[in-house]
């Protein structure tokens, strides 16, 4: 029973169908190179954090790995019911402008507690250079509310800065993060900022490893943290 209880949300099957159309076109326009897929649980609730490079990051994330992904998404896209129904077929879910995130991040503790793999752009917002940005809270209190897995996803364009077509885009998965590393005893701002940064300092690690196999030097960012 308790087996049962941890199968995998199942994948829709419109999304079956999305993730088929698109990968014909997103794996030779932009040469996807994912490793350490090996690292997604197979069941259960996973928490993917990633870095944020394009609009396209969804996308790419949802095609290299076997689970499809959910994601929140602006409200307005909501107001039209048919547009509405597909997004969430396709896995997004709606965020409220003026409500602090409460009502988007109800939605993904449900997923999660169905089992579901939710991605979260640790940083918030696009980066305009390719270069990690400071981490938002978000993704800690997720965990701490749910207790998911946490999985790192660093997102590396070839010239380590923002992807373009036909040049190679590595997305490399890290291993998920241990109960040690990720020890949040409260949801005070100081604990959430902790975490953050641990969660952050993994996407790190994963980038150093990208920007050495392309060769590129890096400076070793060491990204702040911020307010949710």
């Amino acid at each position: 029973m308790k087996r049962e209880q941890r199968k995998a949300k199942k994948m829709g099957w419109l999304y079956r169908v999305g993730k088929f159309l698109l990968s014909i076109f997103y794996y030779p326009v932009y040469r996807l190179s994912p490793s350490g897929m090996e690292h997604i649980p197979k069941e259960g609730p996973v928490l993917l954090c990633s870095n944020h490079l394009a609009m396209k990051d969804p996308v790419v994330l949802g095609l290299v790995q076997k689970r499809q992904v959910f994601y929140m998404a602006k409200e307005e896209l909501f107001h039209n019911a048919f547009i509405g129904g597909l997004l969430r077929r396709l896995g997004a879910f709606p965020v409220k402008r003026g409500s602090g995130g409460e009502d988007a991040l109800a939605d993904a503790v449900k997923l999660l507690g169905e089992n579901g793999v939710v991605g979260v752009f640790l940083e918030g917002h696009r980066s305009e250079t390719g270069e990690l940005q400071r981490p938002k809270t978000g993704a800690a209190l997720l965990h701490y509310r749910t207790k998911a897995p946490v999985v790192p996803v660093c997102i590396t364009a070839q010239d380590g800065k923002l992807p373009k077509p036909f040049h190679k885009m590595f997305i490399r998965f890290g291993k998920p993060l241990s109960a040690e590393e990720l020890a949040i005893p409260d949801d005070s701002s100081m604990q959430l900022r902790k975490a953050s940064r641990t969660i952050m300092d993994s996407i790190v690690r994963l980038r150093e490893e990208s920007l050495q196999e392309l060769g590129i030097a890096s400076r070793k960012a060491e990204p702040g943290e911020d307010q949710p």
